[in-house]
C-alpha cells in the first residue's frame, strides 16, 4: 500500500497563487497512493467561493471514499480542517480536536487544530494532523496524537510544522517508524519549488515494514507531497 501527505493550502496553485483543483489532482495521481492525506483543506461556507474541497478532489481523482475533519471555521462561517482520500472502505472515522494551550505562552499565531482519525479495512488506523506553529500547540498535538495511536496498523501523518530534530516529537519517534529513514537521499518538503525545511511526515507503528518512502518534485501547493509505500 501507498501513503501520502499533501498541504494543500485549500487548494492553492502555488506558483500562479490561485485555486486549482486540477493541480492538486495531477498531484494526487501522480504518487499514486491508495490513502491520501490533506491539510488546509476548506469545505462549503457562507461565501460562495468556499467549496467541498475534498470532495472534489475526489470526483476528480476517481478516489470515491473520503472525509473532511472540520478543526475551525474562519470568520466564523468557513469550514477549514484536514481531509482523506481512500481507495479502502472507510469503517469509521472521527475529528479530534486538539485543545488549545490555556493559558497561551507565545505571541505568535494561535489556531484550533484537529486530528481526523479514520478506521480502514483491513484494521488499518490513520491519523492525519495539522499541528499549529506555537510549541505549546505542537506539544498538545503530539499528546493529542499518542493519545490515539493504534497498537499495530497504524498510520500518522501531516504537516507537523517542527523539523526533524525538534525534541516535542519524540514521544512519537518512541512509539513509531520515521518513514523517512528510508529516503534515498535526504529530502526537503518545504517550499515547494525551493524547499529547504522538512515539516511533512508519514510515521507508521513498527509491525509495518516500510518498502520506500519519498518527497517527489512536485510543484502543486505550497508543500511538495510525502509518500510511503509499505506492506501491512
Amino acid at each position: 500500500m501507498k501513503f501520502m501527505s499533501f498541504n494543500t493550502q485549500h487548494c492553492l496553485n502555488y506558483l500562479e497563487q490561485k485555486i486549482d483543483f486540477d493541480i492538486m489532482a495531477r498531484a494526487i495521481k501522480e504518487c499514486d497512493a491508495d490513502v491520501i492525506g490533506l491539510n488546509e483543506m476548506r469545505n462549503v461556507g457562507v461565501h460562495h467561493e468556499y467549496l467541498d474541497q475534498v470532495g472534489i478532489l475526489s470526483e476528480l481523482t476517481g478516489i470515491e471514499n473520503h472525509y473532511f475533519a472540520e478543526a475551525i471555521k474562519f470568520s466564523g462561517v468557513n469550514p477549514y480542517g484536514n481531509g482523506m482520500l481512500s481507495k479502502l472502505p472507510i469503517l469509521s472515522v472521527e475529528t479530534i480536536i486538539i485543545p488549545d494551550p490555556d493559558p497561551k505562552k507565545y505571541d505568535g499565531y494561535y489556531e484550533t487544530r484537529c486530528v481526523l482519525k479514520a478506521k480502514l479495512e483491513g484494521d488499518i488506523t490513520v491519523l492525519i494532523s495539522h499541528f499549529g506553529l506555537n510549541p505549546d500547540e505542537q506539544e498538545n498535538a503530539v499528546k493529542t496524537i499518542v493519545e490515539n495511536i493504534a497498537p499495530s496498523k497504524c498510520i500518522v501523518m501531516g504537516d507537523f510544522n517542527m523539523q526533524p530534530d525538534n525534541p516535542l516529537l519524540n514521544p512519537i519517534r518512541e512509539r513509531m517508524v520515521d518513514t523517512a529513514k528510508f529516503f534515498t537521499e535526504p529530502k526537503l518538503s518545504f517550499p515547494s519549488d525551493e524547499p529547504n525545511i522538512k515539516i511533512d511526515y508519514i510515521f507508521v507503528s513498527p509491525d509495518v515494514e516500510v518498502v520506500a518512502a519519498d518527497i517527489p518534485n512536485i510543484v502543486a501547493a505550497d508543500h511538495r507531497p510525502h509518500t510511503a509505500e509499505v506492506n501491512l
